[in-house]
C-alpha cells in the first residue's frame, strides 16, 4: 500500500480535517463519507472530493473493499458503535476524542482493535501543539526536577456556544463535560507527568446555564433572542437554557496519580475569556504556560547544579493550520502509523484513561464529591502501543 484511501464517519463539524488527509498525489485521499444529514454531504463533496462517495448509512462505507481506514467523527455518543464496526470490518480507525463516553465503551474499542490486527489512533491533537511539545520537552529535559504538583485552569469562554447549544449539553450524549471537554486536558496531565491518574474527588454544578425553557425552543425563534446574552452567534440554535441541559458548567477535581503526584483541575463555560493554564511543579522548580501570551516560564529553585543559575522564557513558535498547527500534523502521523508503522504520539490506552478519570470524577461530583478509584487500564501487556 503506497496510498491510505480513508472514509469519513461524521462529515462536517470535527470532519472537517478530511482536508489534510485529502492528497490525491500524496500518501493519502478520502474518497467517502457517511452522515445522517445529506446536506452535510453534499457540503463534503463540493469541499473536499467532488467523486467521494457518500451514505447516510455508515455500514455502507465500512464496507467498501475500497476503504483501507476509517476516521470516526461523529458525535461521542457514536464513537464505540462506529469504531467497533470499523475495527471488525478490518479498517484501521482513527477515532476523535473522547475515545467513548464509558469506560466500558473504550474497552470495548480496545477489545475490538486487539481482535483486528489493524492501527487505532486517537485524536488528542493537543499533544501536536507546539505550547504542549514545548512544556513536555521542558519536563523531560529533568529542567524543573521530579513533578511533584499539578494546577490545571480552563477558561472555556465559549462554553455557551459549543457546548450548550446541542446535544453536548444532555448527559445521555455525553456524560459530562468532564468527560468531554476535558479528556483533552486530563490527557495532557497524563502525558506531560507520565503518570496515570488512580483516584479523584471532585465538585460541580450548573450553574449558568439551563433552566426551564422547552426543549424544542431555538435562538431564532425566540422572543427574548434581542437581550439574552447567550444568543447563539452561529449554527448551534438550540436554546442553552432549556430543561433537558443537565451537564455541569462548573467543575473542580482533585486527582492522585501514580507516584503519589497530585494534580488539580478547575473548568467553567462563562467565562469572558477562553485560554488553558497549566502550571507544574516539581523537585527542582515550576513551569507555567500563557497562553495569551504564547509563553511558557520556568522558574529554578536550589538544585546545586548548574540548572538553578537561570530562569527561562520560550517563545512558541507559530503553525499552521487547525487548532494551532496540531491537526495537519495528527492527520499525518494517522498515516505515517498506517504506512510506515510510526508509534502514535497519543495511544488508545491514553484514550481510555483520560475517559476513566473524566468518568470516575463525573461519578463523584454527582454523589457529593468522594473519592472514587479511577478504573485501572486493562492489562498493558495485551496492548500494542500502550503507555502514555
Amino acid at each position: 500500500m503506497q496510498q491510505v484511501r480513508i472514509g469519513m464517519i461524521g462529515a462536517r463539524g470535527r470532519g472537517g480535517i478530511a482536508k489534510y488527509w485529502h492528497k490525491p498525489d500524496g500518501r493519502s485521499v478520502v474518497v467517502g463519507a457517511a452522515d445522517i444529514y445529506p446536506e452535510k454531504l453534499e457540503e463534503f463533496q463540493q469541499e473536499i472530493n467532488p467523486d467521494a462517495f457518500v451514505t447516510t448509512d455508515y455500514r455502507e462505507l465500512i464496507a467498501r473493499e475500497d476503504i483501507d481506514a476509517i476516521a470516526v467523527t461523529s458525535p461521542d455518543f457514536c464513537h464505540e458503535e462506529h469504531a467497533v464496526a470499523a475495527l471488525k470490518a478490518g479498517k484501521h480507525v482513527f477515532c476523535e476524542k473522547p475515545l467513548a463516553i464509558t469506560v466500558d465503551g473504550c474497552d470495548n474499542i480496545l477489545k475490538a482493535w486487539q481482535e483486528s490486527g489493524k492501527k487505532l489512533m486517537v485524536g488528542f491533537n493537543m499533544r501536536y501543539m507546539n505550547m504542549y511539545r514545548t512544556m513536555k520537552e521542558i519536563v523531560d529535559s529533568g529542567v524543573i526536577g521530579e513533578i511533584k504538583a499539578v494546577w490545571v485552569r480552563h477558561f472555556v469562554g465559549w462554553g455557551g456556544y459549543f457546548y450548550f447549544h446541542d446535544w453536548h449539553a444532555n448527559s445521555a450524549n455525553s456524560t459530562g463535560l468532564l468527560l468531554q471537554k476535558g479528556s483533552h486536558d486530563i490527557d495532557i496531565i497524563h502525558w506531560i507527568t507520565g503518570r496515570y491518574a488512580t483516584k479523584v474527588s471532585a465538585f460541580g454544578g450548573l450553574d449558568f446555564y439551563g433552566g426551564d425553557k422547552p426543549n424544542d425552543l431555538t435562538c431564532p425563534a425566540c422572543d427574548e433572542r434581542e437581550t439574552c446574552t447567550e444568543v447563539s452567534p452561529g449554527r448551534l440554535i438550540e436554546c442553552a437554557f432549556r430543561e433537558e441541559v443537565n451537564v455541569e458548567d462548573n467543575n473542580m477535581v482533585i486527582m492522585e496519580l501514580e507516584g503519589g503526584i497530585k494534580a488539580s483541575y478547575l473548568q467553567c463555560h462563562f467565562t469572558p475569556d477562553y485560554q488553558r493554564n497549566y502550571t507544574f511543579i516539581g523537585t527542582e522548580g515550576r513551569m507555567e504556560n500563557n497562553e495569551l501570551e504564547n509563553k511558557v516560564y520556568v522558574w529554578t529553585r536550589r538544585s546545586n547544579n548548574p540548572r538553578e543559575l537561570s530562569n527561562r522564557v520560550y517563545e512558541i513558535k507559530e503553525a499552521k493550520g487547525s487548532h494551532g498547527g496540531a491537526d495537519p500534523n495528527i492527520c499525518k502521523d494517522f498515516v505515517d502509523m498506517i504506512l510506515d508503522g510510526k508509534m502514535p504520539v497519543a495511544t488508545p490506552l491514553a484514550g481510555r484513561m483520560s475517559v476513566a478519570v473524566g468518568c470516575a470524577a463525573t461519578e463523584s461530583l454527582r454523589s457529593g464529591g468522594g473519592v472514587v478509584q479511577v478504573s485501572p487500564a486493562p492489562d498493558a501487556a495485551v496492548l500494542q502501543g500502550s503507555g502514555n
